[in-house]
């Protein structure tokens, strides 16, 4: 007969302490890595949201400013037809207008970088009217599209031609009778906007035939692009 106590196996606290602090520690690693996943992954989706948002703004304005048409939507002391007006923060132009954003058709447009009121810096903006009847004021009959918004730093610049040779940029379009040649967007965003908007430089398709043209010319011109125009929105 065997005498004596069996021995019981088992953890002491010190084992357990280290088995604890362990897990802990591998909880740690595994939840950090989580975290920076995570980040990462919503990271991503901004870069990517924001990088959709200004390529659409991007190619829009590009569009609108390709497609801007030598008529006058108002005219100055000496009775000439403004076609184009520039400044460093905003151009005021006519264009044919998306029908998902309007009714169609030539329209005065105006592009402006405004005050923010949802952010700081500015936004880039965009009003619209039928050129037909258009007065100032319904420029501003409905709340302006909003194309970009945080933005840091901009100007609206110009490049028009002298003596058969390009000028060089200029922030103020003078001869508003006529279009410019080129227009570039410079936007610069602040160091955190996680994409950078690249330079636009949109060149102007216009009819020679219609740079200087003045009083009942430029009326007869207006009337033959109104009604090319009509005629094209009427076949489609």
């Amino acid at each position: 007969m065997l005498h004596g106590r069996s021995r019981v196996y088992g953890f002491t606290l010190v084992e357990l302490l280290l088995a604890t602090a362990l897990l802990s520690m591998l909880m740690g690693l595994a939840y950090g890595g989580l975290r920076a996943s995570t980040r990462a992954t919503d990271r991503a989706q901004i870069i990517l949201e924001e990088s959709s948002r200004l390529r659409m703004a991007h190619q829009f304005v590009h569009r609108q400013l390709n497609q801007a048409l030598p008529l006058g939507f108002e005219q100055d002391a000496d009775g000439a037809f403004i076609v184009f007006v520039g400044t460093r923060s905003a151009i005021r132009y006519v264009a044919p207008m998306p029908g998902y954003l309007g009714f169609g058709g030539p329209q005065v447009q105006e592009l402006a970088l405004v005050p923010s009121y949802t952010r700081n810096g500015m936004a880039l903006v965009l009003n619209h009217a039928l050129l037909q009847g258009f007065e100032d004021a319904r420029l501003y009959d409905r709340e302006p599209i909003l194309l970009l918004d945080g933005i840091e730093a901009g100007e609206f610049l110009f490049q028009g031609k002298e003596d058969g040779e390009l000028t060089g940029w200029m922030a103020d379009w003078e001869d508003e009778t006529i279009l410019p040649k080129a227009i570039s967007l410079f936007i610069e965003f602040d160091d955190e906007h996680p994409v950078a908007w690249p330079t636009l430089t949109a060149r102007i398709r216009i009819d020679n035939m219609a740079v200087r043209l003045s009083g009942a010319r430029q009326s007869a011109y207006t009337a033959g692009i109104r009604k090319l125009i009509n005629r094209s929105e009427e076949t489609e």
